[in-house]
């Protein structure tokens, strides 16, 4: 084992290719609780996401494709950036085959690496707070409108599959209008990193 390596580092595991996201959703979101994503070295692990199926009113995909969405009508494996309320970006990871318009938003990041640049980016030190909101982890991890539409497994991008099987927690999506009874948030059971408790 490397020694220059950090212990974080060391626990990855193997990389996830877009074939990984070529699943129903709802298996794919669940999946990537405890799996690591870093954006130019940057990030940490996921310790809660969303799933947005294209059957589902709450999805921007439900009403069919526009300039905006039309990345997730297309292969999985790819991000779908947006602006929220015209305010802050977030990211989600498109899943299902090419056509299906499914996707997961990602909503918290535990940090592991590069929080030193984290806490420049969001102008604070508390760790707890450098990723617990999709907004706070865009910021944090400096994800924009220029990441919309890439693939996942390439630069600047790298998704490590998850460590063991974490104890997960679900519930209702946050802040829609819409499809609000769908149990569809799925969490890091426990972890102090997520943007609202179970």
């Amino acid at each position: 084992m490397d020694q220059n390596r950090t212990a974080a580092e060391q626990k990855l595991g193997k990389p996830l290719n877009r074939a990984f996201f070529g699943r129903s959703v709802h298996e794919v979101a669940p999946d990537l609780i405890g799996a690591t994503l870093l954006v130019h070295g940057v990030g940490g692990l996921i310790v809660e996401v969303e799933a947005y199926h294209h059957t589902d009113p709450a999805a921007h995909s439900f009403r069919g494709p526009t300039p905006r969405n039309r990345v997730m009508f297309g292969p999985p494996g790819y991000t779908y950036v947006y602006r929220s309320y015209g305010i802050h970006w977030c990211v989600n990871f498109v899943c299902e085959q090419e056509g299906s318009a499914s996707a997961v938003l990602i909503r918290a990041l535990q940090p592991t690496h590069g929080i030193p640049l984290m806490r420049r980016r969001r102008r604070l030190h508390e760790e707890r707070s450098l990723c617990s909101g999709p907004g706070k982890l865009t910021e944090a991890l400096a994800i924009t409108e220029a990441h919309n539409a890439l693939p996942l497994d390439a630069p600047p991008f790298t998704l490590y599959a998850r460590v063991g099987k974490p104890a997960l927690a679900s519930g209702v999506r946050i802040g829609i209008t819409k499809a609000m009874e769908l149990p569809w948030r799925y969490g890091l059971k426990g972890s102090r990193f997520l943007s609202k408790p179970f």
